[in-house]
């Protein structure tokens, strides 16, 4: 695995929502290296204040130069991150850790809860990209329609068939993301299910996916030090403790669900 430091100039700050930014960098070497599911981590400050960078997926690249981060500002580190202008440098590290595995998938759905939307446009234009694209179907959730903002019309320009939830009911299925996997999967298909989100949507998904004798990958969030594992700050319990923690930034971040204990 490649993994590489650079100096990224700043392109682009968008703000999405309220506490939702989407970062544009210049970042040759990670853009070129970088697959759906992995991440960098971002020096926030050229300082020791604060001190350990900050952990974000890789939204997407474009081209063969440039890196796209999404990201929600909830502490210093990313209120920091908010700041930065078009001209300004930010050192990164990665592309880091292990992404999505879907070389013999025919039919792919992506679900995505809140934040863990991140990753997942990535890796459905990487599906896209394929000369014989595998069915797709993209499942897209959070606690309000303001949550979701452009979001699912991103998916959307992509073509793929994209379904959407709310908590509240403010847009499309009132309810639950994980409640439309059986509404919108054909259970005839051997469905690869690629999800990203909060804990309990997580854990709703895998279990529906054992139901139903799918395979399920989730890409796990964890506080990080490091990202290279050698902290030892984001482990998590193998399924039924069989052996040693898993390391989500090492051995991760996507792992099949049922290697993870929690799951």
């Amino acid at each position: 695995m490649n993994k590489y430091e650079e100096q990224a100039e700043v392109l682009r700050q968008e703000q999405l929502m309220p506490e939702i930014f989407r970062l544009t960098l210049r970042a040759p070497e990670i853009a070129a290296n970088a697959r759906p599911g992995q991440f960098v981590m971002v020096q926030t400050s050229p300082g020791y204040d604060p001190l350990l960078r900050r952990p974000l997926s890789i939204h997407q690249t474009i081209g063969h130069d440039q890196v796209q981060l999404l990201y929600k500002v909830v502490g210093k580190g990313t209120r920091l991150l908010a700041t930065m202008t078009a001209g300004q440098q930010l050192n990164l590290t990665g592309p880091l850790g292990h992404g999505f595995e879907l070389a013999a998938s025919k039919a792919i759905c992506l679900v995505g809860g809140g934040m863990g939307i991140a990753p997942l446009y990535f890796l459905a234009r990487e599906i896209l990209r394929n000369t014989c694209p595998p069915k797709c179907v993209v499942l897209l959730g959070a606690r309000t329609a303001a949550e979701l903002g452009p979001l699912p019309g991103n998916f959307m320009d992509l073509g793929v068939t994209t379904h959407l939830a709310t908590d509240d009911g403010s847009l499309g299925h009132h309810g639950f993301v994980a409640e439309l996997l059986l509404q919108h999967l054909d259970p005839e298909l051997k469905w690869t299910v690629c999800a990203c989100g909060p804990h309990p949507m997580m854990k709703a998904v895998a279990g529906q996916c054992r139901k139903q004798g799918w395979e399920c990958q989730v890409s796990l969030e964890a506080t990080m030090a490091c990202g290279i594992g050698a902290c030892l700050g984001c482990a998590v319990p193998q399924a039924e403790l069989s052996g040693p923690y898993l390391h989500v930034c090492k051995d991760g971040p996507v792992f099949k669900a049922e290697e993870v204990a929690w799951l």
